[in-house]
């Protein structure tokens, strides 16, 4: 908290080590949205850490440094993933979430989660921002409802219901896709 606070005040040496601490951070937020290989990856980190310097003097110290960062850092890689409208076979070699698939999964079980993944990606970017951010610190973050609420500053009734938009899209998408039938999204 002290050294955010130093960072925010100015001091060089504090904002160097800041950025330090919470580059991992933001790097596997952005991974987790864009996918591990994706080309704007670096770009949507360091976008990442100059809206962090911006937003810093206004960090209350409600939560901890790190969740300031990764919630920025969400709503970056959000914007570059809607602004990012390449073609559906060039997105197939990203991953969604830097989460390693069990040693013994099939082919088929590995093809089924690499698809699962894409379509949440997908439907990040067809959503509407509260509900692909909510879902997004819900899924790829792994928060609870209440961690969401506090980070967004939205009720955990209203966190829940933009999740449950966000799963509803997930679920009408896979029914009017025959090709995608095979998916199963968990209510």
């Amino acid at each position: 908290m002290d050294l955010a606070n130093r960072a925010a005040a100015g001091d060089l040496a504090a904002t160097q080590e800041f950025l330090a601490y919470v580059w991992p951070t933001l790097t596997r937020v952005a991974s987790g949205v864009l996918g591990a290989r994706h080309p704007d990856l670096d770009d949507a980190v360091q976008q990442s850490m100059i809206a962090l310097l911006r937003a810093l003097p206004a960090f209350r110290g409600e939560c901890h440094p790190a969740g300031y960062a990764s919630r920025i850092t969400l709503r970056v890689a959000l914007r570059v993933r809607k602004g990012n409208k390449r073609d559906l076979t060039r997105r197939e070699h990203f991953t969604l979430l830097s989460v390693s698939e069990p040693a013994d999964a099939s082919p088929n079980e590995d093809a089924l989660a690499t698809r699962r993944r894409e379509l949440l990606r997908e439907l990040l970017q067809d959503l509407p921002e509260e509900q692909a951010e909510a879902l997004a610190l819900r899924v790829v973050m792994g928060w609870t409802l209440d961690e969401v609420a506090r980070a967004t500053g939205a009720p955990v009734n209203t966190v829940r219901s933009r999740v449950r938009l966000a799963k509803e899209a997930l679920r009408q998408r896979i029914e009017s896709a025959p090709e995608l039938g095979e998916l199963k999204v968990q209510p």
